[in-house]
């Protein structure tokens, strides 16, 4: 008896240490297109065996990182190489030329995956979309101890972005300090503290879409997750076994009646598609509670797609004077709009 509490108590002690031997990250790609993951190490932190690769459809790749290595993961798309791998992508490109990026990060907007490996015995990792949004994205741990929940952006923001964030056909979709560059959305100068930068209706409308990412730089509180002994899988299109990048039409939609146990009244909305553990995905139907008499719009248009006046607030071409009980009200009924119009068209992960 006291041999097996013995094996038990070590099969304990090595797991929770086993941050101390660094992490495995699994690339998976499970859009209908290849992607070229792009890696970018934090200064100190070694460079892994690679700074960029390809990855086709379908298809996976791993990469071991040491205890303590720092850095980010993004998914370069629509990329163009020849031969000798020269060459240089439509969004997510770091500018290097090549497909390695050679110590170079991404070119806004893109979608971010960030880690730190063992510190105080603790993975922490985040997806952001501070830099703005490219493609959806999902990391998740496996094996770990701890909380090790999944994060990340399921829903494809770039059918829903406004106009003036938009990059071209709607290949990605810029964060608004991006585009408009003033110290309010840039987190700088005068708004660059907890106390003064606060959300924009721009940031309210990424994180009603994907509550777990970063949507503007000090959104902490409910972006960055721990995890102890875990690898990692790094899922692009999570929710889209068939994904393109440039439609424009929404998934399949088909809306009953339900009553719960409690003789709610709701509404099904299906079919979804959510991603298993793996992160690849399956198709399921899924559930919403709905009051009564609340109107649901069709999101096949763009939200905000004439939201013309919300860039002149950002860019001083409309009057600025606007009161703090005002922006509060916008950021409000922005919400609102979001959350019917966006949420029943896309699975997010919560």
């Amino acid at each position: 008896m006291c041999l097996i509490i013995n094996c038990l108590y070590c099969l304990i002690i090595d797991r929770s240490s086993a941050g101390t031997s660094g992490a495995t990250f699994t690339f998976l790609n499970n859009c209908d297109y290849t992607v070229w993951p792009g890696i970018l190490a934090n200064s100190g932190s070694p460079k892994l065996e690679t700074t960029g690769f390809s990855l086709e459809k379908g298809t996976s790749r791993s990469l071991q990182a040491s205890t303590g290595w720092s850095g980010r993961f993004w998914g370069r798309t629509s990329c163009n190489f020849d031969g000798s791998g020269q060459g240089s992508c439509l969004t997510g490109d770091c500018g290097s030329g090549q497909i390695e990026c050679n110590g170079a990060g991404a070119t806004p907007p893109a979608t971010l995956a960030e880690f730190t490996l063992g510190s105080g015995n603790q993975d922490f990792y985040d997806v952001s979309l501070v830099d703005g949004y490219n493609l959806p994205m999902v990391v998740e741990g496996t094996g770990g101890i701890g909380t090790c929940a999944a994060t990340g952006c399921v829903t494809d923001l770039n059918r829903s972005c406004p106009t003036e964030l938009r990059v071209g056909e709607g290949e990605a979709c810029k964060s608004a300090c991006e585009a408009f560059g003033t110290a309010e959305y840039c987190c700088s100068g005068a708004f660059n503290t907890p106390t003064t930068c606060k959300p924009s209706v721009y940031s309210v409308m990424f994180k009603t879409a994907c509550p777990r990412s970063y949507s503007y730089a000090y959104d902490d509180a409910t972006s960055t997750f721990t995890c102890t002994g875990a690898d990692y899988i790094i899922t692009f299109c999570p929710s889209y076994g068939n994904s393109q990048k440039s439609s424009t039409d929404p998934p399949p939609r088909t809306t009953e009646p339900t009553t719960d146990d409690a003789g709610n009244v709701g509404t099904t909305t299906g079919p979804q598609v959510v991603p298993n553990e793996m992160g690849s995905s399956t198709t399921n139907s899924a559930t919403e509670t709905s009051t009564i008499g609340s109107s649901e719009g069709e999101a096949g248009g763009v939200m905000l797609a004439d939201s013309a006046w919300i860039a002149g607030l950002a860019t001083g071409d409309s009057t600025r004077a606007i009161s703090d009980l005002l922006q509060s009200t916008l950021i409000a009924i922005t919400t609102a709009t979001t959350t019917m119009l966006i949420l029943p068209m896309f699975h997010n992960l919560y």
